[in-house]
């Protein structure tokens, strides 16, 4: 088991400054399989001191230094991939399998993008007597969540790294072990002390402390909106930088002329993957009214498929959700379908069938859902999926624009050139057509509530760097 009771600070492992210690829940068993110590404002402090004496040094190094730094990372990420899921299958909940390959994976790939991105990234650039330099903007602050912990985490720390900034992560209380053996990498891969500093905490403890810490720069913040407006009125303060990943509503529009069946059950597993934790997931299913009940059958068909169950079972598809605070949250949110009168297709309110406990979830979907609907407004984050009916291409394009969020959105249609004119009028921050995998090159970021700035690649790396010009005689 990782070390959580104590912080990562200056390149070692230190006490708390007043230990406080919760248990960290496994959401299978609803038993506590480790504890967590909680830091406070003077572990920020001593954590933000020690970037600020390490970005003096690591801010003068060169691309190919940092380059050459995260490759080491890679290979020690790597190394511990199977604990990484491991560690998020007991934390979080997910089968294991999906844990090791996906959760623990999607680092390794985020790593991988940002060397390939920082090896021809335009670092400085030289227009006649005009030179333009991008230099690491400084301390950065980093606050993740407990849904796609290692996702979040490296999509941050890579590109800082790449960047020449030095950084302090305030990881979930929740989902606290995988951090803790991401922060056992940076050590094994040889970052300078300083550069990555780790303090486990809770938002007011540690969370709100960094957001309006002075000597940090930049903080970059994925959670709910509620929680990322709140870090920014924090942050305002000192003038900081902020981006913001946040809550979604995504539509996934179901064009006439997509195939049906493949569409259908795409459009299933992509709103339950992960047990419907995932921001971008594609909560409302467009379909045409002429259509519906055609697609409702193959909806109800591809959720009946779904095997829901322990997650060191191979067979499980989905695992519980993460916590317990979020499986009364869907239940309440079920009720309120429901109570709306939304036709209840399949699932519905407690436990699928011989699970006795654990945060497990009936996949649920609803069907005649009305736009007005409280489940096709607000984020329910879990594997409830609300099927919309449209008349025509304008109405389902209004329909999936009618959000406050604008995180993701998905088109399926037998005509690409169809799908990619609808693509250009949805507002939001990536569109997925016709079921592509997963690029992480793709810009991630959102319109409206969803949040601001874009991470992955090189749209993430401009993030953590500030822009100087030097104009005049400048003969280097």
């Amino acid at each position: 088991m990782a070390n959580t009771t104590q912080f990562y600070i200056d390149g070692q492992w230190t006490a708390p400054d007043a230990p406080r210690l919760i248990d960290v829940i496994n959401p299978a068993t609803e038993e506590a399989f480790a504890q967590v110590a909680l830091g406070n404002a003077a572990d920020v402090d001593r954590a933000v001191a020690a970037a600020r004496r390490a970005f003096a040094s690591f801010s003068q190094t060169t691309p190919t230094e940092r380059i050459d730094l995260l490759v080491a990372i890679l290979a020690a990420y790597e190394a511990r991939i199977a604990d990484l899921g491991d560690a998020m299958s007991q934390e979080m909940g997910a089968p294991q399998g999906f844990a090791r390959q996906v959760q623990a994976g999607i680092g390794a790939a985020h790593l991988h993008q940002t060397i390939k991105t920082a090896r021809s990234f335009a670092f400085e650039e030289k227009r006649g007597d005009l030179r333009i330099l991008r230099e690491p903007a400084g301390v950065a602050g980093f606050i993740t969540p407990w849904n796609w912990p290692m996702n979040q985490i490296v999509c941050k720390v890579a590109p800082a790294i790449a960047a020449g900034c030095t950084m302090v992560l305030k990881p979930s209380e929740l989902a606290p072990v995988n951090a803790a053996i991401f922060a056992e990498v940076m050590h094994a891969a040889g970052v300078p002390p300083g550069v990555f500093n780790l303090v486990q905490g809770d938002g007011p403890g540690v969370g709100q402390v960094i957001a309006a810490h002075p000597d940090i720069d930049l903080v970059s913040f994925t959670g709910s909106t509620r929680a990322g407006v709140a870090v920014a009125k924090l942050a305002a303060d000192t003038v900081k930088r902020v981006t913001q990943e946040l809550g979604g509503k995504s539509a996934n529009i179901i064009l006439p002329d997509a195939d049906l069946p493949k569409a259908v059950t795409e459009a299933v597993q992509r709103c339950f993957s992960n047990s419907g934790q995932s921001c971008n997931a594609p909560t409302r299913l467009l379909v045409s009214a002429a259509q519906y009940e055609a697609v409702a059958e193959l909806a109800v068909a591809a959720a009946a498929d779904i095997t829901v169950g322990d997650p060191l079972d191979p067979a499980s598809a989905l695992g519980p959700v993460s916590n317990a605070t979020q499986f009364q949250k869907i239940q309440r949110m079920i009720e309120v379908g429901v109570a709306e009168g939304a036709d209840l297709l399949i699932g519905g309110t407690g436990r699928p069938a011989g699970l006795e406990r654990g945060y497990y979830i009936r996949p649920t979907i609803f069907g005649r859902v009305t736009p007005d609907m409280t489940i096709a407004r607000e984020e329910i984050f879990g594997p409830v999926l609300s099927i919309l009916t449209y008349q025509d291409e304008e109405d389902a394009i209004r329909i999936a624009n009618d959000t406050v969020y604008g995180l993701a959105g998905y088109v399926q249609s037998g005509d690409p050139k169809r799908a990619g004119a609808v693509a250009r009028r949805l507002r939001a921050g990536t569109i997925y057509l016709n079921g592509p995998a997963w690029d992480p090159s793709a810009p991630f970021g959102g319109y409206g509530q969803s949040g601001n700035g874009r991470e992955y690649a090189e749209f993430g790396l401009a993030e953590f760097l500030e822009i100087k010009g030097v104009v005049g005689v400048d003969p280097t």
